[in-house]
């Protein structure tokens, strides 16, 4: 992988750890569903104008959009706003690597590998350090609104393999159409009219730059250069570096909101992202140590205790079948 183009997908993963920052400044004045309808609103237009609708059933749009913008971004922010950081949102919402492979265990009825369990009951270990937190950065309700948004992330992967779009950038923004209007009703349905009233007063210059940089820089051309880059690479060599962006979410938050770092807070860090790397790249890991093993001196004997007594007694059945 070129250089610049490790420096252009490292830029990317701090856009996308930044962005947790950037939406809990744009909630201090915006309510969350309001403020991810805008986002959507404008990921949407004007480019669905210019941009060629992509050859999918129009139901795959509309589900993407639903789920990815109102039962993912939609949720997140509100986790945001009613009690988690935003570094730790960052780092929780990695568990959608792990839901997708469980769910795809499903769905598409593929075979979960031990490095796979082993990985996600390592995350698990890491999230449930996060429910012990006393900083004030977890609450119990931001958790499970995050949990929630990693399991429809999840979701949306799925149903993009199903839907198995031409162009991915197209199907992204025809599908941000059907995120807005649900958006706007459900903040109707929580809030009232309140949000609606207080947006004119709400929306000043911080809350239009935050919605900016979530609708165009987050989403419309980080999302397009990512997929370039899987496109021009492999999977193998891009997707590690997704795992940096937890690193980013982590420390804008503790550079704009001085986000304090206990050691349990740490813990959790490391013992998610340790479950991500073995679930997602263990298998590789361990095929590149056995290659590299040096082999054997040739001329040696096994010792004599690997050698069967002459009075042992034969393998049972349950032995021949382990090797």
């Amino acid at each position: 992988m070129k250089a610049r183009h490790v420096l252009l997908a490292v830029a990317i993963t701090a856009i996308w750890g930044l962005n947790f920052s950037v939406t809990k400044i744009g909630l201090e004045t915006v309510d969350p569903f309001l403020l991810t309808g805008i986002r959507f609103t404008l990921t949407a237009f004007p480019a669905v104008l210019v941009v060629r609708r992509p050859d999918v059933p129009w139901r795959y749009l509309a589900g993407y959009g639903l789920i990815f913008g109102v039962a993912l971004w939609g949720v997140v922010n509100l986790a945001v706003q009613v009690g988690v950081s935003a570094g730790i949102a960052s780092l929780v919402l990695q568990l959608s690597a792990f839901l997708t492979i469980l769910l795809g265990a499903v769905v598409f009825r593929e075979k979960l590998t031990r490095h796979q369990i082993t990985g996600t009951v390592i995350a698990l270990g890491g999230l449930a350090c996060t429910a012990f937190l006393t900083d004030g950065s977890v609450t119990f309700a931001g958790l499970a609104l995050v949990v929630l948004g990693a399991f429809s992330w999840s979701a949306a992967n799925v149903l993009m393999k199903k839907a198995a779009p031409d162009r991915v950038g197209a199907f992204l923004v025809w599908s941000c159409l059907f995120s807005p209007i649900p958006l706007f009703l459900l903040d109707l349905a929580v809030g009232g009219t309140a949000g609606f009233e207080h947006l004119g007063s709400g929306l000043d210059l911080t809350a239009i730059a935050s919605i900016l940089f979530q609708a165009y820089p987050n989403t419309l051309l980080a999302y397009a250069i990512w997929n370039w880059l899987l496109r021009e690479y492999p999977v193998s060599t891009v997707a590690p570096l997704s795992l940096l962006v937890p690193l980013f979410g982590i420390t804008g938050s503790v550079l704009i909101f001085g986000e304090q770092l206990p050691a349990l807070k740490i813990l959790s860090g490391l013992l998610i992202i340790a479950g991500l790397v073995t679930s997602l790249y263990g298998a590789r890991i361990q095929n590149a140590l056995t290659r590299h093993r040096p082999p054997r001196p040739s001329g040696t004997e096994p010792s004599a205790a690997s050698e069967p007594s002459p009075s042992s007694s034969p393998p049972s059945s349950s032995e021949e079948a382990t090797r």
